[in-house]
């Protein structure tokens, strides 16, 4: 989520995210409130925020919030910094920042999370059919893309979820699944055998494709 309220800089943080795969752009905020109530209707993983804006400054909307998000301050004001980092926030971009200083913030933004993740939950939240499901690691036998969308098979339904399929794979941890093809994620503990070019787990026949099959045969013999 940007919440940013100068237009240019809100443009250039739209142009840097859209060119960053694993970034999804939620909502877009001219000042403090707006972001509020964003951050109570939907889930932020990650937050641009300025520090500089009127009636409440970044610094004091993020102390506001309960559980906030990761957040990576922007502005003008390099003096800001020092603030910035007593509450713990991941980067600190310095305007105008160039795009390699945005993706190597976003980098530790995305480490943060993934690291947090997998040691403190063993589930995932998926947003399907208007509802937020909560689907453990275990229960998922493996990811399937679909265009745009993904369809998550588990043990007892399968959801279509509207993400791509490498925003799931960066959101599960890497230890339990594993892209065995372009359009194929699959979950390590319910392989039952491979066969050819295929994975066997509970009677679904996965391909193993070409640029795939090695690292995921190392994989394999490496954790055996």
């Amino acid at each position: 989520m940007i919440v940013e309220d100068e237009p240019a800089s809100q443009e250039i943080l739209k142009l840097y995210i859209s060119d960053v795969p694993l970034l999804k752009l939620a909502a877009t905020c001219n000042n403090a409130m707006e972001a509020n109530e964003q951050v109570r209707l939907q889930s932020i993983e990650l937050m641009f925020l300025d520090i500089t804006m009127p009636k409440i400054s970044g610094l004091d909307f993020y102390r506001s919030l309960t559980n906030p998000p990761c957040v990576i301050f922007t502005t003008a004001y390099p003096e800001y910094a020092v603030n910035g980092f007593e509450v713990n926030a991941v980067d600190y971009l310095v305007k105008p920042f160039p795009f390699d200083r945005f993706l190597k913030a976003v980098n530790k933004a995305q480490d943060l999370i993934q690291s947090t993740a997998s040691t403190t939950s063993d589930f995932v939240l998926l947003q399907a059919d208007k509802k937020t499901h909560k689907v453990n690691y275990g229960d998922i036998l493996f990811l399937e893309a679909m265009g745009d969308y993904v369809k998550v098979h588990t043990h007892e339904k399968t959801l279509v979820v509207h993400h791509t399929l490498q925003k799931l794979q960066d959101q599960l941890p890497a230890r339990k699944f594993f892209r065995v093809h372009k359009s194929y994620l699959v979950s390590l503990q319910h392989i039952e055998y491979l066969e050819g070019n295929m994975v066997i787990l509970h009677n679904q026949q996965i391909p193993i494709g070409q640029t795939y099959r090695n690292d995921f045969l190392a994989m394999l013999h490496k954790n055996k």
